[in-house]
């Protein structure tokens, strides 16, 4: 399994990248948010999903552990495949879509390319739970600029220590975002 991979992107097309690891090239789809933020001959890190289908073998990459996290628990919904799991990014930042999961906003999702409404209402039936409290309400209304620019270290570490992103998610709403992320980890380990 390839869990992550560095390297400096030579090419853009399609929502697809082209990062260069010593010599190796690796294509890697990625969300359209994720795809406006790359930039040709810049080292970038990405998280990866590398699927295995009958006839394909195809490389997902994600700028943060909570945004693969994520794309795991859409594509574990019966009929949501990768593709559509990486339309459903691509509607705003992991947590604002994280967000409009946790507030049952079907509407929302249903936005994605691919997604209908019995689609998205199962997402919502599936992933409710296991996604974590709201960090706001209104899913269309968008979250503080700092929160959704940047990903939230903090989450990534805490899942990367093996928090399934609920508890992490929850672990964190007690803790002051202002706080440096290593306070932050260690208030929330507390909990």
């Amino acid at each position: 399994m390839i869990s992550h991979i560095k390297g400096v992107i030579e090419e853009k097309f399609n929502n697809s990248i082209i990062v260069d690891v010593h010599g190796v090239g690796y294509e890697i789809t990625v969300s359209s948010l994720d795809y406006k933020n790359y930039n040709l001959n810049e080292e970038q890190k990405f998280y990866t999903y590398h699927a295995i289908r009958e006839n394909a073998e195809e490389l997902y990459g994600f700028s943060s552990l909570v945004a693969k996290k994520l794309f795991e628990l859409l594509i574990s919904v019966q009929g949501i495949g990768p593709k559509a799991a990486i339309a459903i990014l691509s509607l705003a930042e992991p947590e604002e879509v994280r967000n409009a999961i946790a507030n049952a906003d079907a509407s929302f999702v249903s936005k994605a390319s691919g997604i209908g409404k019995k689609s998205a209402e199962r997402v919502i039936v599936d992933l409710k739970d296991k996604v974590g409290i709201p960090s706001h309400y209104g899913a269309t209304e968008p979250i503080n600029k700092a929160l959704s620019s940047e990903p939230d270290e903090a989450l990534d570490a805490l899942i990367a220590l093996g928090f399934p992103l609920k508890e992490a998610t929850a672990a964190l709403e007690k803790v002051d975002p202002n706080l440096p992320v290593e306070e932050r980890i260690k208030l929330a380990l507390k909990n």
